[in-house]
């Protein structure tokens, strides 16, 4: 398996403020790669740029904004590869529908990435050259009680990336979607459930880093609890559903 170094590189990391997106900051900048680091909080993104131990610059952007995607691509001019990391979640599900959670999850975890990928994924075109790296969930596998919004959203995602593999798998660009399962950040703070197989968000970048190197298309992580998400697909529904929910 062919292995891709990305030392010297140019990446745009989309959600890199807190969390998965910091730690997979980190992981990059110490690879050799040169970093665009983007999120709605500049302040954050400075503190970032301070630690990085590499050449990076920060940006910001709100995703669910058309103008301000097209002003930061803007800024952010010619890249070698795009990471979409950005993310939001409320849990709660269909008998306790809160519309405006809702529609920001799907705002910033699907239509947001579709914004961004406007934006470069003309450029990558025209070169034949470039990088996608999406990120999904192993919720995106299927349904999920108690998950309006953040699970349709990683569903929504994780099939865009399916799709534009499958129309630029013979071209020079690369398409990849990673799909962890519960990282320790500030989102799953809000859960009041058990959730198996938690990671840190260094290991997770880890992980993703990986991926990035490699020319496998999706993975899925950690590999035992991902194994629960993939075998549910071949459930039928009445099964699933009565196992689930």
């Amino acid at each position: 398996m062919t292995s891709h170094d990305m030392a010297g590189k140019r990446y745009w990391l989309i959600g890199a403020g807190d969390g998965l997106g910091k730690a997979l900051a980190h992981r990059l900048s110490r690879a050799g790669v040169e970093l665009i680091v983007s999120a709605r909080s500049m302040d954050k993104l400075t503190r970032l740029v301070d630690e990085l131990p590499g050449k990076a610059f920060a940006q910001s952007v709100d995703i669910a904004d058309d103008a301000s995607v097209r002003a930061a691509a803007k800024a952010v001019g010619e890249i070698d590869g795009v990471v979409l990391l950005a993310g939001v979640y409320w849990p709660f599900g269909a008998r306790d529908w809160n519309a405006d959670q809702a529609v920001e999850m799907a705002d910033i975890n699907f239509t947001g990435f579709i914004r961004v990928l406007g934006q470069v994924v003309p450029q990558f075109v025209e070169r034949d050259a470039g990088h996608i790296v999406i990120t999904s969930s192993l919720t995106g596998f299927r349904g999920l009680p108690g998950s309006i919004g953040y699970t349709a959203s990683k569903a929504a995602t994780m099939s865009l990336a399916e799709c534009m593999y499958a129309d630029l798998r013979k071209t020079g660009l690369r398409v990849q979607v990673a799909n962890p399962g519960f990282i320790k950040t500030q989102l799953t703070d809000k859960n009041n459930f058990a959730m198996p197989f938690i990671m840190d968000p260094d290991a997770a970048a880890q992980e993703i880093f990986t991926l990035m190197q490699s020319d496998r298309f999706k993975k899925s992580f950690p590999t035992l609890f991902s194994l629960l998400f993939r075998a549910s697909q071949f459930l039928p529904d009445w099964l699933y559903f009565r196992i689930f929910s």
